[in-house]
């Protein structure tokens, strides 16, 4: 059977400082891989670093902003040099903002926007033009976007967060597309985690609660189990699982695909 395990090769997970994304940079640490933390985050994203070294895990913290081209240029340089080439991305940064359609901020709306879907198509373009032959790194590789399963169903609250993770999806096949026919060999794929208590998701079910959609977040919680056949919210390790899964030689032949790691909900 082909190995999860990553020696040897060098990662960058986008809003790796805390949460899902500091998870998944635990687990490819662990398979072997040396990790950057790339955020805004700088204190978090140190701390996760420090952690990770003390693990024994060659890690790296890198300031990256994934809504600027030149943010990511720079934080892909630097994750080059320090490790010596650049194989795995991981574009997990993103942020949800709760809201009723009919109350939507245009400011908000811009801002998931361009985290989540702009941050997301310019990780893609770097890590592609990283690693492609004559590429900064050059030896092909895998990117894994974080979408959602917002992405596949209608719940209610996040409009516009479920539309950026759509978004994501498409992003990745077409990516996906591209780097094959054009011979990059980059993998391209993405995974829907679940809803997870996370800051992020004890956070939107808190909001849920407060603007009427649920009489409280253990309610809003409970509506999500009610909904998964496996009758569970999600944990940050299923989802950092399957972020190695996808970043290993175990998935070789997947290219183009959306993984769901959400219990069921979305079936």
């Amino acid at each position: 059977m082909t190995s999860y395990q990553l020696a040897g090769r060098n990662a960058l997970v986008t809003g790796g400082a805390r949460g899902l994304g500091a998870g998944m940079a635990e687990a490819l640490a662990a398979a072997g891989a040396s990790v950057a933390i790339g955020d805004i985050l700088e204190d978090e994203g140190k701390q996760t670093a420090q952690a990770l070294r003390d693990s024994g895990a060659t890690a790296e913290f890198v300031p990256l902003d994934v809504t600027d081209d030149a943010s990511w240029a720079s934080s892909v340089d630097t994750v080059v040099d320090a490790f010596g080439g650049l194989d795995i991305v991981v574009n997990n940064a993103g942020i949800e903002i709760t809201s009723l359609i009919t109350e939507l901020d245009a400011a908000d709306v811009r801002r998931m926007l361009e985290v989540n879907l702009l941050g997301t198509a310019l990780g893609l373009k770097h890590a592609l033009r990283a690693m492609r032959p004559g590429g900064a790194a050059g030896n092909g590789g895998s990117v894994i976007n974080i979408a959602s399963v917002a992405a596949t169903i209608a719940f209610p609250g996040i409009s516009v967060y479920s539309a950026t993770k759509s978004g994501i999806d498409r992003l990745t096949r077409v990516a996906a597309a591209e780097s094959g026919k054009l011979g990059y060999g980059v993998r391209v794929n993405c995974i829907y985690p679940g809803l997870t208590p996370t800051t992020m998701g004890n956070q939107l079910a808190v909001d849920c609660a407060e603007i009427g959609l649920f009489p409280s977040p253990e309610a809003a919680a409970g509506a999500v189990v009610e909904l998964t056949p496996l009758g569970r919210l999600g944990q940050v390790d299923d989802m950092a699982d399957a972020v190695v899964f996808l970043a290993s030689d175990a998935a070789k032949f997947i290219t183009g695909a959306g993984l769901p790691v959400d219990g069921g909900m979305g079936m």
